[in-house]
């Protein structure tokens, strides 16, 4: 079995004639944490909407396990394996807790599993279980992003792609979402996180790549990125 989980490769997508993405190549390698960093407007939530189907390629592929996904409907993307946790959440804020998290399930028809996995997301995030019967709406940010995360999980997916997993969030809660991110990880879900707080993500991800104005301008050990001089001036305030 190939420890490359995706393999994307010459990716390049537009809106109309916008170019937004230019012939990014990376990987997310099974075990570990892949990050990619990037101002505001850098493309980095594009890249996220084309992995699951949302947005179609201009050019290049997307492999997941060996198997071209690029352009498949977002449906069979999340049946592969692929679960996303969109910027600004996308709750069903009308809903309950409960109702938000069996949504992530929706797709599955292994009941005592999907239950299982109810359990497992109470056991990452006791307060949703607290609350399970609150309406999504009235959660707290952090409760929110809590409640994206976990609904995400649902799906039992094989790779986690979290866009921006900490915008807007109180310090106390990132940290909070940060130890949830590692533990997902170590427990055998892959992770491909976006994150406009570099030093966040350089510090939970192993690999990492920088992208700028839609093109890939470094990359390597996140640890490494993380001493480079250009990334903390541009990222890191340093």
């Amino acid at each position: 079995m190939s420890d490359i989980v995706l393999d994307i490769a010459g990716l390049s997508v537009a809106y109309g004639q916008v170019s937004v993405v230019n012939e990014l190549t990376l990987q997310v390698r099974r075990g570990r944490i892949a990050t990619i960093v990037g101002s505001n407007g850098a493309g980095k939530t594009t890249v996220m909407k084309t992995v699951v189907g949302l947005l179609a390629p201009v050019a290049g592929t997307i492999r997941f396990e060996g198997s071209d996904i690029a352009g498949l409907p977002s449906d069979d993307i999340v049946r592969a394996g692929l679960a996303l946790v969109p910027e600004g959440r996308r709750l069903f804020r009308s809903m309950t807790v409960l109702d938000n998290l069996r949504t992530g399930a929706y797709l599955r028809d292994d009941k005592a599993a999907v239950a299982q996995s109810l359990e497992l997301v109470f056991s990452y995030f006791p307060i949703l279980a607290e609350r399970r019967q609150q309406i999504a709406g009235n959660l707290s940010g952090g409760q929110q992003q809590m409640l994206a995360v976990g609904r995400a999980l649902m799906s039992k997916p094989r790779l986690l792609l979290l866009d921006e997993p900490s915008i807007g969030l109180a310090p106390v809660v990132v940290d909070q979402i940060a130890d949830i991110v590692t533990t997902v990880s170590r427990s055998g879900t892959d992770v491909l996180m976006v994150e406009q707080n570099a030093a966040l993500a350089l510090e939970l991800a192993q690999d990492a790549y920088v992208l700028e104005n839609g093109r890939l301008v470094m990359q390597g050990p996140a640890a490494e990125l993380a001493q480079s001089d250009a990334v903390r001036q541009a990222y890191l305030g340093m």
